[in-house]
């Protein structure tokens, strides 16, 4: 029963550090960061991501323009780009590592001290890039928060929203975080001990036992 524990750990936390990856490697490059609507002219709304920004009009549809220099971007956007490379940089290491450690693989099954510490290293990576990715999206929208409240902006200025990125990599960070968790319990957890030498023998040597005693009733 703790074998299948085990395993059932392993492969849901690889499940959800997997998509936790996808999802943030989708939320680094979809430009929907921050949204922005006009009240003026309601049939076009603006967004930006940490590489495009983007123009959505109901006749034309959506149009996007890279930005042009890093240099040139803030400060957040610039350390977001950053964070968020690394993050999918570690996810998919951690994948990676962590893959070559799970119990149901045949690969260094007879070595299970060393698929014991690459599910670890595996779990602290998914752990790494779940906290790089929680943190540029979090920096965003607290600076989203602080502009939208900012009593100094003038109430006729347009103001930044959160966009649809923003929920998608808190989800991505907290999947990475909680597969992270489930593989170092499922790496720090015992497999069930097996039969001690004295009983095993025993149990082989009972079946034989009871096969003798049969054969001599049947002689009498």
């Amino acid at each position: 029963m703790a074998v299948v524990v085990r395993t059932v750990a392993q492969l849901a936390g690889l499940s959800l550090s997997l998509l936790g990856w996808v999802l943030s490697c989708l939320t680094n490059y979809l430009p929907q960061w921050k949204n922005l609507n006009l009240d003026l002219n309601e049939m076009e709304n603006w967004t930006m991501g940490l590489w495009q920004t983007c123009v959505i009009q109901e006749e034309v549809g959506m149009q996007c323009k890279d930005f042009d220099s890093f240099l040139a971007l803030p400060a957040e956007l610039r350390g977001s780009r950053i964070l968020m490379f690394l993050s999918n940089g570690l996810g998919l290491l951690g994948l990676l590592v962590s893959g070559f450690g799970l119990d149901c693989l045949r690969i260094g099954e007879r070595q299970p001290a060393c698929k014991k510490r690459l599910l670890i290293l595996g779990g602290l990576l998914f752990w790494t890039a779940g906290i790089t990715t929680v943190v540029p999206v979090s920096w965003v929208a607290h600076l989203i928060v602080r502009e939208f409240w900012d009593e100094t902006i003038p109430e006729i200025v347009p103001r930044w929203e959160f966009g649809e990125a923003l929920f998608l990599g808190w989800f991505a960070g907290f999947s990475l975080l909680l597969g992270g968790c489930l593989l170092h319990c499922a790496a720090c957890s015992t497999p069930a001990p097996p039969a001690s030498g004295h009983y095993a023998v025993a149990e082989m040597q009972y079946p034989h036992q009871h096969l003798e005693m049969k054969n001599a009733h049947l002689e009498i």
